[in-house]
């Protein structure tokens, strides 16, 4: 799996941790092997001018994902495939959000960014929040993921 990540936010992340939870979350969805995905890392002006331009929303929000090519998506290992790479998408993340955020709730700014970036990760495989059910299914999801990415770094 290709994923290309860009850090233009001036704040000082752990993008290969950014990358290892992007990677496992994919995996575990049974994402094509061949996908490519690229997240980027922005300020806060440049967030809130993404989330006005494309959302409609005013001020910085924590994370936007833009799906590339949803029809060649591969979501799973049943499902043939003419073996060409998926573009999924970009996922854009703002880290100083991400770390209000995560001072608010008690915990760790890296900890945000990981759940982010495994939320925008399944906003590009068509998972959404806007209704009840579904915000139980994609959260507990994303919680699942989070879960089996943490063991796996503990036991590694």
């Amino acid at each position: 799996m290709s994923i290309e990540i860009a850090n233009e936010s001036g704040v000082e992340v752990d993008t290969d941790a950014i990358l290892a939870v992007a990677r496992h979350a994919l995996d575990e969805m049974g994402v094509n092997p061949l996908a490519e995905l690229s997240i980027l890392l922005v300020d806060i002006d440049y967030m809130a001018e993404l989330n006005h331009r494309w959302m409609g929303s005013d001020g910085p929000t924590d994370v936007l994902a833009f799906p590339m090519d949803e029809g060649s998506v591969d979501h799973g290992p049943g499902e043939s495939g003419a073996g060409e790479p998926a573009l999924l998408g970009d996922i854009v993340l703002a880290p100083e959000v991400a770390a209000k955020q995560a001072a608010a709730a008690g915990h760790a700014p890296a900890d945000e960014l990981h759940l982010l970036t495994v939320h925008g990760a399944l906003h590009l495989l068509g998972y959404d929040h806007a209704e009840p059910d579904e915000e139980r299914e994609m959260f507990a999801l994303q919680a699942k993921l989070l879960q089996s990415w943490r063991a796996g770094r503990k036991a590694g």
